[in-house]
């Protein structure tokens, strides 16, 4: 109850600010059809943020909210796992091979650019590797889970924390509006978000904003991506264990077994359920919007864990190799995406 107690206030500030964004949404059409006026179709995922934005660099969040709102990423898990009704195996296939070498070849520039870029701006050797794990995998998650296995200071991860989150907000923004004006197919535009945007939190957003067939191929390649994270934690750690910088790794598959997202297990049980026909179509469709609700809350959280003046007092070294290094990686993703699309036809 006392662990109740803490998060409650935030989890219902969460609710409120992602039920705020769908009542935006929701207004701002049926105004459009009560006028006969075309206006902006601008989803909850956006209103949600901007408003958690507005709160976060205006009034900020009171000590009383903020354990709740740091379960945003639960939320997240839930929504992606509850999502999986609507991804049958075979749909899950349909991510294709090229998609998945998509995926390594990402993974391989990522750690490249960033690597080179730290070292070109002097940064520490930790915070280095810290920038890269993050960047190459899944964000803020990667971050906090390399942070102990190669015995990074806190500062070091605050530092790369706020590099990998000046982007994030931005994606959403600039990622749909760049994937129209190359008018990338759903499948393209999907990948490449799930390539190039690191929390998973942001990208499904992003993908959702384009289409919901994109915000599906979205969820797939950054799971794909969020699959690796024991592998590059592992590498790192043994790799700083050899530098005897940190401590040595025992059982590897326990490790391994450590940094697996657990929540990508859950995401593919449900799909074989649903796969199997375990689930009516009423069953199905409940599912997907106890789904949608859980996106509400994250999405709302994502604009409350923003606050642009704690990430410029960060410092401005971390900060620009950060901005430039996911500029770099966006565009090359791009690039990749775009050519095994015309090649393939994604």
């Amino acid at each position: 109850m006392t662990a109740l107690r803490a998060v409650l206030p935030g989890t219902l500030l969460l609710a409120a600010i992602g039920f705020a964004g769908k009542l935006t949404e929701q207004s701002i059409a049926s105004f459009g059809r009560a006028h006969q006026m075309t206006l902006p179709n601008i989803e909850y995922v956006l209103w949600a943020i901007i408003f958690g934005l507005i709160v976060s660099n205006t009034v900020g969040v009171p000590p009383i909210f903020r354990r709740g709102v740091e379960t945003y990423e639960f939320w997240l898990k839930v929504g992606i796992v509850l999502l999986g009704v609507r991804f049958l195996l075979g749909d899950v296939a349909k991510l294709g091979g090229v998609s998945l070498l998509c995926v390594v070849l990402e993974l391989t520039v990522a750690i490249v650019i960033m690597t080179a870029l730290g070292r070109a701006f002097g940064l520490a050797p930790k915070l280095i590797s810290l920038l890269a794990i993050g960047s190459s995998i899944c964000g803020v998650s990667a971050i906090i889970a390399a942070k102990g296995a190669i015995d990074a200071d806190d500062e070091d991860a605050s530092y790369a924390i706020a590099a990998i989150l000046a982007l994030g907000a931005v994606s959403l923004f600039v990622f749909p509006v760049i994937g129209r004006a190359f008018g990338m197919t759903d499948h393209a535009y999907g990948l490449w978000v799930g390539l190039a945007v690191d929390n998973t939190a942001e990208a499904t957003a992003a993908g959702a904003l384009y289409s919901d067939a994109a915000g599906k191929f979205a969820v797939l390649a950054k799971t794909a991506r969020n699959a690796t994270i024991g592998f590059v934690v592992l590498g790192y750690a043994l790799y700083w264990a050899r530098r005897q910088q940190s401590g040595g790794i025992g059982r590897k598959g326990a490790f391994l077994w450590t940094k697996f997202p657990k929540f990508v297990i859950g995401f593919l049980v449900i799909s074989a359920l649903a796969t199997a026909g375990a689930f009516t179509a009423a069953e199905v469709a409940s599912i997907a919007n106890l789904s949608r609700w859980a996106f509400l809350l994250t999405f709302a959280g994502v604009g409350l864990r923003t606050n642009v003046r704690e990430l410029a007092q960060q410092g401005w070294r971390p900060l620009i190799v950060g901005v430039v290094g996911e500029c770099a990686i966006a565009a090359v993703t791009l690039v990749m995406v775009i050519s095994a699309s015309r090649a393939f036809a994604l």
